[in-house]
């Protein structure tokens, strides 16, 4: 682990480093410049790996203990008084359990209130349906004021922290359990809250993930050159509200296919944000979202569950291959269609 003083952390040390742990290093380098910064959790420190800001500064740490529902209000309350909670808690916990709180308490005043979720996804997936959170992003999107990211990696976990602070209202980062692939070499990507990032161009077809998909989309698109021939163009759209309209269409425009993979149920994610903004566009494509199929996970390690449910390399080739034997409207010109 790096050492705790001065920075906390380097773009070297994300390769073994978790998401949570980066988020915990950062924080505590945030929470130097801006006295604002407050941490609370609901007697899970450890576990979403803020405990080194605890150490750091164990004045600034509120522990609840087991009462997220109190969790939340009391973070609404130290935003109202000034100060800029970061509240540290599994996804499940903060989309579900504490859903009226973070509703009402926060997002009703629009509050400056940055929710770090954890475990989201399956990344939990050897502790069971209770501890997966597949709705979270479906949940967060439909509440009104809520910015809501998904980092690919802990490098860009860094960098929606970041950017969070000066992002007014609430923001809900999703993050998974751990043990996530490093997709990037360094934070200067050109990272942007509500702007997609262009992982890899391509004229064929478009994958649009978030999270533990970007590497594996990634990697997809480089086998499919190799093998198939294929552009295949990559979106990170790390942001899913507000999503990048522009990104998307102009996907629809240059490639006319667009599958989208996301480590969620299959309906209210990222695959309906973009379907919401293909169809109020007017443009027709063919298209197809990968994720769960509206269920609730099987129980068993992440990996194997991501190739169960087609989320990685294997999978995302699988379903390229699939949607590029559709059919779709040959004619471009879409003014007889709107």
């Amino acid at each position: 682990m790096p050492e705790v003083t001065g920075t906390t952390w380097t773009v070297y040390d994300a390769n073994t480093m978790t998401q949570a742990e980066i988020y915990g290093h950062v924080l505590c380098d945030l929470a130097e410049k801006d006295p604002r910064i407050v941490a609370l959790t609901a007697d899970l420190a450890r576990s979403t790996k803020i405990g080194v800001f605890q150490d750091r500064f164990p004045e600034r740490v509120i522990n609840v203990g087991i009462a997220e529902q109190n969790l939340f209000g009391i973070a609404a309350g130290m935003a109202r008084a000034g100060m800029l909670p970061f509240v540290s808690t599994m996804s499940a916990f903060a989309s579900m359990r504490a859903l009226e709180q973070v509703r009402t308490d926060i997002c009703y005043q629009n509050l400056d209130v940055k929710i770090i979720a954890t475990h989201g996804g399956v990344s939990f997936g050897q502790a069971g349906t209770t501890h997966h959170c597949t709705e979270d992003i479906a949940i967060q999107r439909s509440l009104a004021n809520m910015t809501v990211i998904v980092p690919a990696d802990g490098i860009e976990t860094a960098n929606a922290l970041r950017a969070c602070v000066e992002w007014p209202g609430p923001v809900f980062i999703r993050l998974g359990r751990g043990f996530e692939p490093v997709h990037y070499a360094g934070d200067d990507y050109g990272f942007a809250i509500g702007k997609a990032v262009t992982i890899a161009d391509g004229t064929d077809i478009t994958v649009i993930c978030c999270g533990v998909t970007v590497y594996h989309a990634a990697e997809a698109a480089k086998i499919l050159k190799e093998q198939d021939g294929l552009s295949v163009r990559v979106l990170n759209m790390h942001t899913i509200k507000p999503i990048d309209e522009a990104a998307i269409l102009r996907a629809v425009t240059e490639t006319r296919r667009i599958l989208t993979v996301e480590e969620h149920n299959v309906i209210g994610g990222l695959g309906t944000a973009v379907a919401d903004v293909i169809a109020a566009s007017g443009k027709g494509c063919a298209f197809v979202k990968v994720g769960l199929p509206d269920c609730y996970s099987e129980v068993g390690y992440p990996e194997d569950l991501y190739s169960f449910y087609k989320l990685d390399t294997d999978g995302i080739i699988e379903k390229v291959r699939e949607l590029l034997g559709r059919e779709f409207e040959a004619d471009e010109d879409w003014e007889d269609e709107v």
